[in-house]
C-alpha cells in the first residue's frame, strides 16, 4: 500500500510540474510576441506614420501600445466594436 501511495504522489507531482512548465512557456511566448508587436508598431509609426494606415489598424496599434501585457483576446475585447482574437491578429 505504501508503494502505491508513493507512486500516486510522484504521478501527481509530475502532472503539476508539466502544467506549470506549459503555463510558463505560454506566458513567455505571449510576452515575447507582445514585445515584438510593440517594436513593430513603433517602427511603423516612426517610418510611415499612423496617418497613412487604416483606422482599424491604428486603433489596434494604440491598444497594444496602451496595454503591452494584454493577450490578443483582451486587446480585441478592448476595441470598439470588440473583435475576436483572430481579428486582432
Amino acid at each position: 500500500m505504501e508503494l502505491e501511495n508513493v507512486r500516486i504522489l510522484k504521478e501527481m507531482r509530475n502532472s503539476v510540474n508539466r502544467k506549470v512548465n506549459c503555463e510558463t512557456a505560454n506566458i513567455n511566448k505571449t510576452v515575447s510576441a507582445a514585445v515584438k508587436q510593440v517594436e513593430d508598431i513603433t517602427y511603423l509609426r516612426d517610418m510611415i506614420g499612423f496617418e497613412n494606415m487604416p483606422d482599424n489598424l491604428v486603433e489596434a496599434a494604440y491598444a497594444r501600445l496602451d496595454h503591452p501585457d494584454a493577450t490578443l483576446k483582451e486587446l480585441g475585447e478592448s476595441l470598439t466594436p470588440p473583435v475576436g482574437k483572430s481579428g486582432i491578429n
